[in-house]
């Protein structure tokens, strides 16, 4: 574990970096300007006809970038990964250089640090930015539901790896989630919401243990986006799905269940139940696949309370400014919410 001193240095390396990459000086096509979206594990900037994304130097346990060559090596998966579902968005994996004070992405000389060089999509296409505008229609649902069908169909799994997705680690992911939120509660979470999400989520693994197995048996493993929610999907030309998990693998190979919940748990969260159910039925009318519907709360329980767990790591990032925290607090409050309310149900 790094002292505090070294995690100060490192929080300030990452700050000049950052601050650095906002210069369109920096690039080697000259933006106009270059603008910066930060989540609590990267920093994408879009510098006109590219985007670039780094990885911050993080270990949550779950991921670990503390080290240029594992975040070079994550760029490289990230980049393969994606293309599985968007293909002519990802680009390549360049290097960041510096020479005194000066840093270059593309430079050359020793690399300092590495970037996934995309090309930009267009932010008003974004599912979450057309639902907004109420321009989501079921037909669109129906297209996406197909889509998914058929990657998931195309990305099986050795019998081994499926295993990792097995009933052991959706109970040790569901232990990280209760043990990495605890902190957090009276402030993004209430005791009440965790206690009530907890004790449901146990006892549910603990009854339909034989449930898990079965779905490792009918192939129901797969290896999946693993990060399904509506600011991934971009309905442009054809529907382009980005930025999938590619630091754990038992956050990818999953069940198909739970890559299936996770998108109507965010259509849930905007108050399109509607379409949520929609997307659902198609689904299952397309892949055969009705038993996934006995997981399907658990999972959307199990998604909302991990988007309210994501969200709130924000609150410890020193490069993310107070105002953007305060929107991140109400995100989180709600996800928690949902979940909560998942497991009421259930």
């Amino acid at each position: 574990m790094a002292s505090t001193g070294e995690a100060q240095n490192g929080t300030q390396e990452l700050t000049g970096l950052l601050q650095a990459l906002l210069m369109p000086g920096a690039y080697p096509h000259k933006p106009g300007k270059v603008d910066l979206i930060q989540t609590q594990i990267s920093a994408v900037f879009l510098a006109g006809q590219y985007v670039y994304k780094i990885k911050k130097p993080v270990d949550f346990g779950f991921l670990d970038f503390t080290t240029l060559e594992k975040r070079r090596y994550y760029c490289q998966q990230e980049l393969i990964l994606n293309r599985r579902l968007c293909p002519d968005t990802y680009l390549d994996v360049v290097p960041v250089t510096r020479v005194g004070n000066e840093y270059k992405v593309e430079g050359s000389g020793p690399a300092v640090e590495y970037a996934v060089k995309m090309l930009p999509l267009p932010h008003e296409r974004m599912m979450d930015r057309l639902l907004e505008k109420g321009e989501i229609t079921p037909a669109m649902v129906t297209r996406l539901a197909g889509k998914l069908v058929d990657f998931h169909e195309r990305s099986g799994l050795s019998p081994d790896k499926a295993g990792i997705g097995g009933l052991d680690t959706v109970m040790q992911n569901t232990e990280e989630n209760f043990d990495q939120v605890e902190g957090y509660i009276n402030r993004t979470i209430t005791r009440d919401q965790y206690d009530t999400t907890r004790i449901y989520a146990y006892s549910f693994l603990k009854k339909d243990s034989e449930l898990f197995a079965r779905r490792i048996r009918e192939g129901r493993i797969k290896d999946c986006h693993g990060d399904l929610h509506l600011s991934h999907i971009c309905f442009e030309n054809d529907i382009c799905i980005y930025d999938c998990i590619e630091f754990n693998d038992r956050f990818r190979y999953i069940d198909v269940a739970s890559e299936v919940a996770f998108l109507a748990m965010d259509l849930d969260y905007h108050g399109r139940s509607d379409l949520a159910q929609r997307f659902v039925k198609d689904y299952v009318n397309a892949s055969g696949d009705s038993e996934m519907l006995s997981l399907l709360n658990f999972y959307k329980c199990y998604r909302a309370y991990v988007r309210g767990k994501v969200e709130g790591f924000k609150l410890e990032d020193a490069n993310i400014p107070q105002a953007e925290k305060s929107k991140t607090t109400a995100i989180a409050r709600k996800y928690f919410g949902l979940a909560a309310s998942y497991a009421s149900q259930g």
